[in-house]
């Protein structure tokens, strides 16, 4: 008949018992206020009381039985009778699955109330707190790590590789080279930081004059160009010493005078570079060109490919190494990043902001497909089970209708044969 609820527990047989003995109790109530009836019948020409008493048994019975035919109809049909509007539960089973899958959907999942549920929760501080204990985050950490291995041959065997190679690629072509140097140099200039690499030029010109190998090939360029006369009295000599010694106190001035006019003529320069760099179409073009020329070279593509094989085999050696210094990190950036958590207030209330609306998006776009599900697996259950379950739920409270039938009906059947007695004793 369709998918079985799961079988009956120890406390649900408990429960059964409990219910045969209250309708066994109610039973033996109609049987007796029945009983009843007859025998006050039979004695109700020897003195009045007895009718009153036939009264009260006669209205007990009615509303006992009314109400034993009301509960039982809910569920099946009295005495198996093909009696109209009975077995109420079985003929509306799909009703009841689809109004009960609405009903959730409706009420249960709605926006407001999902979200109201879901501020109440403190997400960051549940993560904060797990991820600062330090065993916690040590294991996380070793997860991951177990995965790697995993990772990067999938990665391999899944052409993600080449993906991501032709991706990066693809945005480094995108890239403008002119104006990303532009600004990189405007970044060097500021604060005079690029009088900074002058100085170090200056002072590696310096160490180069200072130097004899230097000065003794600039001494034979110098015997090669003059004529063989001047060299017979040594002018080559007197040339470098003049050109080294000028130069050399030119650098030293130039070092020491912050506003020295090669400091200035550097400044010039520098800035009228970078404003070509930005603007000038000219530099746009070469430099797109290198740009593409170097791409294109195989050199590049093999130092891709390289840094690639090297990361895996680090992460891999790593990933199997009993103190892995990556998971070592890993653990630690997770405590970390728990403590963090845990001191920034913002932060979390902006987490906990960020999973209302996630959690909250998520149950408005499957609501409906949750009230589907429920309303299905309703009508997959075995109708004579669920009723059985219904039964042992609510069958106490139902076969206690009967006891206050009973009661309230031979109260009502009382009053009324006493009201009968007062009209004939007044007409």
């Amino acid at each position: 008949m369709g998918e079985q609820l799961t079988e009956f527990n120890d406390r649900d047989r408990q429960k059964a018992r409990e219910l045969r003995r209250v309708k066994a109790a109610a039973t033996a109530l109609l049987v007796f206020t029945a009983g009843l009836f007859v025998l006050a019948r039979h004695y109700e020409p020897q003195h009045w009381a007895w009718g009153y008493l036939a009264a009260f048994a006669a209205a007990a019975t009615v509303g006992g039985l009314a109400d034993w035919y009301a509960i039982v109809a809910l569920f099946r049909r009295p005495l198996g009778l093909p009696i109209p509007h009975t077995a109420i539960v079985p003929r509306n089973h799909h009703r009841i699955a689809e109004t009960l899958g609405e009903f959730i959907e409706t009420n249960f999942l709605a926006r407001e109330p999902v979200e109201a549920r879901l501020r109440e929760v403190d997400f960051a501080a549940l993560v904060s707190e797990w991820l600062s204990d330090r065993e916690r985050s040590a294991a996380l950490a070793g997860f991951v790590m177990r995965l790697v291995p995993q990772a990067l041959t999938s990665i391999d065997q899944s052409g993600l590789k080449g993906f991501l190679g032709k991706r990066v690629m693809a945005e480094l072509e995108r890239i403008e080279l002119a104006p990303l140097a532009a600004g990189l140099l405007s970044a060097v200039t500021e604060k005079n930081r690029h009088q900074r690499l002058l100085d170090e030029l200056l002072g590696a010109l310096e160490k180069v004059l200072a130097n004899e190998e230097t000065l003794a090939a600039l001494r034979e360029k110098i015997r090669q160009e003059l004529p063989a006369l001047f060299n017979l009295y040594r002018a080559d000599a007197y040339l470098l010493r003049k050109i080294v010694a000028s130069t050399t106190a030119f650098i030293q001035d130039a070092r020491a005078d912050a506003s020295h006019p090669l400091r200035r003529e550097f400044d010039s320069f520098v800035s009228g570079f970078i404003e070509r760099l930005r603007h000038s179409q000219a530099f746009a073009r070469r430099a797109e060109s290198l740009k593409r020329d170097m791409l294109a070279r195989p050199e590049i593509a093999a130092v891709a490919e390289g840094a690639w094989e090297s990361l895996r085999s680090f992460l891999e050696q790593d990933a199997r190494a009993p103190d892995s210094q990556v998971r070592r990190q890993l653990e630690a950036m997770l405590v970390d990043v728990g403590s963090q958590l845990a001191r920034e207030p913002a932060i979390r209330a902006e987490i906990n902001r960020g999973m209302v609306q996630v959690l909250s998006d998520f149950v408005e776009s499957q609501k409906s497909g949750v009230g589907r599900f429920i309303a299905d697996q309703v009508k997959s259950w075995d109708i004579d089970m669920l009723i059985g379950r219904i039964e042992l739920t609510v069958g106490r409270d139902l076969q206690y209708i009967r006891f206050n039938g009973a009661m309230i009906g031979g109260l009502a059947g009382l009053a009324l044969h006493a009201l009968e007695q007062g009209l004939k004793l007044h007409l």
